[in-house]
């Protein structure tokens, strides 16, 4: 009698488990892969100071329709994101991360702000995150789950502000990744986001907010503080 496929798989799947008993050179491997990772060659372009890598990043960012402000400090932030949404004739309610970084911005020198914590909610408007890295090679963020920071205020609203400081600005996705590994954790996920969401599926036409928020703005803080 034949195997099914289901047995044939299975089959398999049991064989390799016998040879490796409890998995150690499974481990090994993956150990080796994460110490020894090979990195890619890195545009010069990516290799810039402080200064050159904000430019670069505020130039790509605004390239793919995210709009970019630049701050002296943290303390000018709550401003900055007051003017973005009067210019824009967006609600002041905002949904915010529980992010203790944020929390360094003088939130309440701008009263009129409506802010509240946690996971984006369907009817959030607008919602404000930190970022672990900005990559200023292609102007993108990449941002991290995490109990600080929910992956919905990422996706849910219509409009995603986003502070990032000059201390999380690097070259290259490859020092981004150095960047992650260092702090000896990995999140469950890990989003790259370029420009806000958009697709060209429906008769090639470029529609913005496809699969997530219409609008990125950049907030970018000059001194960490």
């Amino acid at each position: 009698m034949s195997k099914t496929s289901r047995e044939t798989i299975l089959g398999k799947l049991h064989g390799a488990a016998q040879r490796d008993g409890d998995g150690a050179a499974a481990r090994a491997t993956v150990e080796g892969r994460l110490k020894g990772h090979p990195r890619g060659t890195v545009p010069a372009r990516g290799k810039l100071d402080r200064k050159g890598l904000a430019d670069l990043f505020a130039t790509q960012a605004t390239a793919v329709d995210a709009t970019v402000a630049r701050v002296s400090a943290l303390d000018e932030v709550p401003a900055a994101v007051a003017n973005y949404l009067r210019g824009e004739n967006l609600p002041t309610a905002l949904r915010m991360a529980p992010d203790p970084k944020l929390d360094a911005c003088a939130w309440d020198r701008a009263p009129m702000l409506d802010i509240s914590y946690g996971k984006a909610r369907p009817a959030d408007p607008v919602t404000v995150t930190g970022a672990f890295a900005g990559i200023a090679e292609t102007g993108t963020l990449m941002l991290l789950s995490g109990p600080e920071s929910p992956t919905t205020l990422n996706f849910l609203p219509d409009t995603h502000i986003v502070v990032l400081r000059a201390g999380e600005m690097v070259g290259a996705y490859e020092d981004a990744w150095d960047r992650l590994r260092a702090t000896g954790r990995l999140p469950r996920t890990v989003n790259f986001v370029t420009g806000p969401s958009r697709s060209g599926d429906i008769e090639q036409t470029l529609h913005l907010g496809a699969h997530g928020p219409r609008r990125l703005h950049v907030i970018m803080v000059e001194d960490d503080g």
